[in-house]
């Protein structure tokens, strides 16, 4: 098919490669302005502005889609369909009617659970086992549109929000081909009225440990909030990042460190212990719980937070 393709980050990265090797033709690629990044903070292409121009596709990186220009410009390409992948900006009615069969999206939660901005990460959170790609026809709802296709990936006990994210990734990368394959005989369902929840957009804020929570909950949270905005805690006030944990039995006070040895650092909670295994001090590097544990003598008995 002759698409346009809306999208940003690595997510929609992988669903543009698939397509381009599929032997779609991307007559247009949208994705956002260039951000600064890095330490001298330098303009940064996204990763799909990088792909696009690999493979020598016309980009485009409009403000907005609500203005005229905008608009002529996706009705002069001609294009049959829109897929659009995490883009970031919203899709105006009257860009949603622009292509004969309308615009699909690659959304990374099994639908009508977690609409909206982190679903990746809520989904963690909340102790799922499950999650998956929607190929979704969309309206002007948040992620409300009719269900083309769905595909289940399990949540491992050991999954991070990154780790997640790399399976939501190359599962969307597929199930798009194969969505576009076959669309012609798919007949999209609509969402249950039932099961539906919002994933909200995370707040560093949310992001600092509250060692009064049960272990698994606070192992869940820095599990999620892996790589980004960070789980973290305070030790003698300085701000401490957490980046994997898991809980285990047994009891001390909230914040209290018990132990620190080669299985990890090993933190109290409102009920059961979380095992900190790689931690980063503020200005440091991320170490293993032995290497952080090994010069900090005064360590054990501690209070986090």
């Amino acid at each position: 098919m002759k698409l346009i393709f809306a999208g940003t980050p690595e997510f929609a990265a992988a669903a543009l490669r698939s397509l381009l090797a599929a032997g779609h033709e991307i007559a247009l690629v949208l994705t956002q302005p260039d951000r600064p990044a890095g330490r001298g903070m330098k303009l940064k292409p996204s990763p799909v502005k990088a792909v696009a121009l690999e493979h020598g596709l016309r980009v485009e990186q409009p403000l907005s889609l609500k203005t005229e220009e905008a608009q002529t410009m996706l009705r002069d390409i001609g294009a049959e369909l829109m897929v659009v992948a995490a883009y970031g900006l919203l899709l105006p009615k009257a860009v949603l009617d622009i292509p004969p069969r309308g615009c699909l999206n690659i959304h990374a939660s099994l639908l009508p659970r977690w609409r909206g901005a982190a679903p990746i990460q809520r989904a963690i959170l909340a102790g799922d086992k499950e999650t998956g790609i929607t190929i979704m026809q969309m309206d002007v709802g948040l992620d409300t549109g009719a269900m083309l296709s769905v595909h289940p990936v399990a949540i491992a006990k050991d999954d991070t929000a990154a780790s997640l994210h790399d399976k939501l990734a190359a599962c969307g990368a597929e199930a798009i081909v194969s969505t576009l394959a076959g669309v012609d005989g798919l007949q999209a369902q609509a969402q249950p009225e039932e099961g539906v929840t919002y994933a909200h957009k995370l707040t560093k804020a949310e992001a600092e440990v509250d060692w009064s929570l049960p272990a698994t909950d606070i192992a869940r949270a820095i599990r999620a909030y892996n790589p980004a905005p960070g789980a973290f805690t305070r030790l003698e006030g300085e701000p401490l990042k957490l980046w994997f944990a898991h809980a285990i039995a047994g009891q001390a006070a909230p914040g209290v460190v018990l132990r620190a040895d080669a299985e990890g650092v090993v933190v109290g909670s409102g009920d059961g212990l979380v095992v900190l295994s790689q931690l980063q001090a503020a200005g440091g590097k991320r170490l293993s719980a032995r290497d952080f544990a090994a010069g900090r003598a005064a360590l054990v008995g501690t209070r986090l937070g």
